[in-house]
C-alpha cells in the first residue's frame, strides 16, 4: 500500500468525517455503548471539521491516502491548551505543559481496513516530525484506559504514560483517558 501525507483542506472535511466515525464505531465498540456509537452522524462530523479547518486559530490536521486519493487515516495537532485540568478537576500547575514547547495530539485515527498496515505508524512519525518542525520539544496525548490497541500503538512509537489521568463521560460511560507524553528532540 503506497501512502502519501498532506495537510488537510476544508474540502476534505466529509472524508475526515468518514474515518472518524468508522475508526470511533470500531476502536469503541467496547468502551462505548453501541447505540451512541450506532447515532454518530458523519455529516455532523463533517461540519464540526470543515469549522476546524476554516477557523483562524486551526489545528493542523494531516491525511494519509492511498493512491488513488482516498484519505484512509487523519491526525490533529495543536499547541498544548491553555488550562488544561490534572485527574482531580483542578488546573494543571503553571508550566507544568507550556504550550509554547508542548503539543497536544488531538486525535489520530484511521480506517480498521488499514489497522496494522503501516498507515498509522507512518503518519504518526510524519506528525511528530512536523510538530518537531514546528519548534515543539515534547508532545502529549490523551488515550482511553481501556484502548489497549491504541495505549500499545503509542508505546511501539516511544509514547509513555506520565501518570496523569482524568474521567470524563461520553456517551453515558464515564472512561478514564491516560495522558500519555513522548520527547520530539532526542
Amino acid at each position: 500500500m503506497t501512502t502519501a501525507i498532506r495537510e488537510a483542506i476544508p474540502e476534505d472535511a466529509a472524508a475526515l468525517a468518514a474515518v472518524h466515525v468508522l475508526s470511533w464505531r470500531a476502536a469503541y465498540r467496547d468502551l462505548l455503548p453501541g447505540p451512541y456509537l450506532d447515532a454518530l452522524d458523519p455529516e455532523e462530523r463533517a461540519a464540526v471539521w470543515h469549522a476546524r479547518l476554516t477557523a483562524q486559530d486551526r489545528p493542523t490536521v494531516l491525511l494519509a491516502t492511498e493512491a488513488d486519493g482516498r484519505v484512509v487515516a487523519f491526525s490533529c495537532f495543536r499547541a498544548w491548551p491553555d488550562g488544561a485540568e490534572q485527574a482531580d478537576g483542578t488546573a494543571d500547575e503553571p508550566g507544568a505543559l507550556d504550550p509554547a514547547t508542548t503539543a497536544e495530539l488531538a486525535a489520530l485515527y484511521s480506517l480498521p481496513e488499514v489497522w496494522g498496515t503501516g498507515v498509522g505508524r507512518t503518519l504518526l512519525a510524519a506528525s511528530t516530525e512536523s510538530l518537531a518542525a514546528a519548534g515543539f520539544r515534547t508532545a502529549a496525548l490523551w488515550v482511553l484506559a481501556g484502548n489497549a490497541r491504541g495505549r500499545r500503538f503509542y508505546e511501539a512509537a516511544g509514547w509513555r504514560p506520565d501518570g496523569t489521568t482524568v474521567r470524563d463521560v461520553t456517551g453515558g460511560r464515564e472512561l478514564e483517558e491516560l495522558r500519555y507524553r513522548r520527547a520530539l528532540f532526542t
